[in-house]
């Protein structure tokens, strides 16, 4: 790919993004159901070593060789910390500490850390229209979270570990542009999650051999939810688009998951959008098409 190639989203990818912006973005409602009757270190555990045998499976069955050489598991390892093991245990014990939509919004200041990291680590050009783009998809993102400052400063633990999430996310999401590792994206989707999943499957056996009590069929259909649609798909398609395009766009684009998160969260409360989330939308829409749209040829 050229370096001009990865400015923007491909057409090809829309739909893709599409796909991962209601995975993910419903998601936050699954797994605060989930999260009332799974602890964490179970949940996480069972999402992860089910959703990597389903994408090991899907792997083989497309015909991708499952084989690392050897001097790329380093790499792949680290990709795996980040992006697996950090993120998912933070936004799991942080979503039981606050709610789950402005947990999502918390997560999804991952630009404010991925941009700057990017321009640092990977040379990226920062121009004004992504500063622009960032900025407001930042004023969105502090729009819907305006009314709940309060709450998140009772449980101030909670918002850390949602803002921990999203700065180990950026780290990883910049490494993986910096380390092109060159794998079927199936096979590095797979291999991804089973190493990340290894730490948290430790913790599981260490802290919580005995915590295993029966759940609800609400809690099971939230986990399948994430074995299959959260997991399996979303983290192949977020992994597809990051090595597809500069980390400024990715990072941006996928904005739009928190804004779907809260409107779940609306739905299935019964509640109605404010005036704010209608303008937090505004602000996230312009953002995504501020970087992904060609700019005019001038004349």
């Amino acid at each position: 790919m050229t370096p001009t190639s990865d400015q923007r989203m491909p057409r090809s990818l829309w739909w893709t993004l599409a796909g991962l912006t209601f995975a993910w973005g419903f998601n936050w409602t699954a797994m605060k159901v989930a999260l009332d009757e799974f602890t964490p270190w179970i949940f996480r555990s069972l999402c992860i070593t089910f959703g990597s045998l389903l994408l090991f499976g899907i792997a083989y069955a497309a015909g991708n060789s499952l084989r690392v050489p050897r001097h790329l598991w380093g790499k792949l390892a680290v990709l795996a910390f980040f992006n697996v093991t950090c993120w998912n245990m933070m936004i799991a014990f942080g979503l039981m500490m606050i709610p789950s939509g402005r947990a999502a919004i918390l997560a999804f200041t991952m630009p404010v850390w991925s941009v700057p990291l990017s321009a640092w680590l990977l040379g990226e050009k920062i121009t004004g229209r992504k500063v622009g783009a960032l900025l407001l998809g930042m004023i969105g993102m502090a729009l819907l979270i305006g009314e709940d400052l309060v709450v998140i400063g009772r449980a101030p633990l909670g918002a850390l570990l949602a803002l921990g999430a999203a700065f180990t996310w950026a780290i990883g999401t910049v490494m993986q542009k910096r380390w092109p590792l060159g794998l079927p994206m199936g096979t590095f989707t797979a291999w991804t999650m089973s190493l990340g999943g290894l730490p948290i499957l430790l913790g599981t056996l260490v802290f919580e051999r005995n915590a295993w009590t029966p759940v609800g069929t609400a809690a099971w259909l939230a986990l399948l939810y994430n074995i299959v649609i959260a997991f399996a798909f979303a983290y192949w398609a977020w992994f597809k688009i990051a090595s597809s395009v500069s980390v400024t766009v990715s990072s941006i684009s996928v904005l739009s998951v928190p804004i779907v998160g809260v409107l779940c969260g609306f739905v299935f409360l019964g509640e109605r959008p404010s005036v704010q989330e209608y303008a937090a939308l505004a602000c996230v829409v312009l953002a995504v098409l501020a970087v992904n749209l060609p700019a005019r040829k001038r004349q």
